[in-house]
């Protein structure tokens, strides 16, 4: 009887032991990615209540939903070949130890160019270790010409060239950075600024500024420096671009005058009205025009207290000036319009939530990002046909702050915490969303292909904080892996 009851208890405590090993192995071996595959193929279906992809599978399954099928493929959907070049860049990346420079310099250099035209661009990789792209954040390029390894190109290997064409059909400002292993190469300074000026400029000339926030080595800098300063005489204003290429916000305030909101990510506001004691925030990713009118006495701009910008003649002083207590709300700022999209009636509801729990990533245990309780790969494939009209509702419940970025759109924000918004149409592709808050936001599909939407705190889209939107009719052309490896 004894013996009988140790193997009892030898058997009960293995079975308790395969009880909680089988399910683990099975998470880990199936949370391992193949050494290529098609993006197109990754995770689950998600339609937003709307028609899905014809013969493929349910929500929720694994399967060829895209793969292979449609009548465009990714590789096509370009500028037409035909049309000329109205100007053309060659951007020539160097490694240099843990340094890339763009045209031997990092920021690289800042490309202007007029609405309407069309760009042609040359990478040339002289010698990034592990290929490269470049991605024109902000700016609605066709497919082909997105910048992203492994699902709208293959990456450019040293001794290789790649040429981007398309037409600049919305004046801002926008930047360009790498889009193959981008956590390590924008850090390392693949970037640079691209400014698309109007082709009828509205109002008085201004001066025009572009400042390209970045971190090298931890240290904070504008345009490569610790500071940046513009002689500008009294009573002329000044546009003021900032470009935040950091993982995180930035806190931008201004002290000698009042300053007002141009732009953000782009797009112009309407009515914007003058601003005093307060602080505005820059999303990673995200870019903001500031106006400023200088006074006698110059203006001075901080960055999160820890890089200037100076205007005028004066020098600034020794001491940082305090950042005002209050953020300025883009909420309930500038003037309402007519925004030109109907969301009474979307065609598309989709859900977005931001959340971290323990797991494995391509077989390594952690604690890592999720997308509505999914661990990547098993992400939702957002659905949409061209010409739909999508809403996307984000909550964070992560604990930690999200930059979202959505890639070949533009989306506008319709409220924040249940708060619709109230002031001038609010244009995003780049949005801060903090820990516990929630959006919706809007966007016309209206530029065919598959398209990234993730975090642009890029470490954290490294791990695993990346979705896809991907329209009915397109097929894959690349495979992630194999030297493709975008974040």
């Amino acid at each position: 009887m004894k013996v009988a009851s140790g193997r009892t208890r030898l058997l009960v405590a293995c079975g308790a032991t395969l009880a909680l090993l089988l399910p683990l192995a099975w998470s880990w071996w199936s949370s391992l990615l193949p050494a290529t595959y098609d993006v197109a193929s990754m995770g689950y279906v998600d339609t937003g209540g709307g028609p899905g992809p014809v013969g493929h599978g349910v929500p929720g399954s694994h399967g060829e939903h895209g793969s292979g099928k449609g009548d465009r493929a990714v590789a096509d959907l370009i500028e037409d070949p035909a049309r000329p070049a109205d100007v053309r860049f060659t951007l020539t990346v160097t490694q240099q130890g843990d340094r890339i420079l763009v045209n031997g310099t990092s920021p690289g250099p800042v490309l202007r160019v007029t609405q309407g035209q069309l760009i042609e661009a040359t990478l040339v990789n002289s010698s990034v270790r592990g290929g490269t792209t470049l991605h024109w954040h902000g700016v609605d390029v066709p497919n082909a010409m997105d910048g992203v390894a492994g699902v709208t190109q293959d990456a450019v290997p040293p001794g290789e060239r790649f040429v981007y064409r398309f037409v600049a059909d919305r004046a801002g400002t926008y930047w360009y950075h790498a889009h193959q292993l981008s956590h390590v190469q924008v850090r390392q300074g693949l970037l640079g600024a691209l400014v698309v000026e109007p082709t009828h400029p509205s109002g008085p000339a201004t001066q025009d500024l572009v400042a390209v926030l970045h971190q090298y080595d931890g240290k904070p800098t504008l345009n490569g420096a610790p500071a940046l300063h513009a002689d500008v005489a009294p009573g002329e204003e000044v546009r003021v671009r900032l470009v935040n290429t950091d993982n995180t916000q930035a806190s931008v305030w201004v002290t000698g005058a009042p300053y007002r909101v141009l732009a953000v990510d782009g797009t112009d506001l309407n009515g914007p009205t003058e601003v005093s004691g307060r602080w505005i925030g820059v999303t990673a990713g995200g870019r903001i025009d500031l106006g400023v009118v200088v006074p006698p006495d110059g203006v001075r701009i901080d960055v999160d207290g820890t890089t200037v910008i100076t205007l005028g003649s004066s020098p600034a002083p020794a001491v940082v000036p305090a950042q005002p207590r209050q953020e300025l709300d883009l909420l309930d700022y500038g003037t309402p319009a007519e925004p030109g999209i109907d969301v009474s009636d979307p065609e598309r509801r989709f859900e977005y939530e931001i959340g971290r729990r323990l797991g494995f990533l391509d077989g390594r245990p952690g604690r890592w990002w999720t997308i509505n309780g999914h661990l990547f790969p098993d992400i939702p494939m957002f659905h949409v046909e061209e010409g739909d009209v999508a809403v996307v509702h984000i909550v964070n419940r992560s604990g930690e702050t999200h930059p979202m970025h959505l890639h070949g759109h533009r989306a506008l924000v319709l409220s924040r915490d249940g708060e619709p918004t109230t002031g001038s149409p609010w244009w995003i592709d780049s949005l801060e969303v903090g820990t516990g808050e929630e959006f919706e936001i809007a966007f016309v599909a209206d530029n065919p292909g598959i398209w990234m939407d993730h975090c642009h705190n890029l470490p954290h889209a490294a791990e695993g904080l990346i979705a896809h939107l991907m329209y009915g009719g397109v097929r894959s052309s690349y495979r992630l892996g194999g030297g493709n490896e975008p974040e």
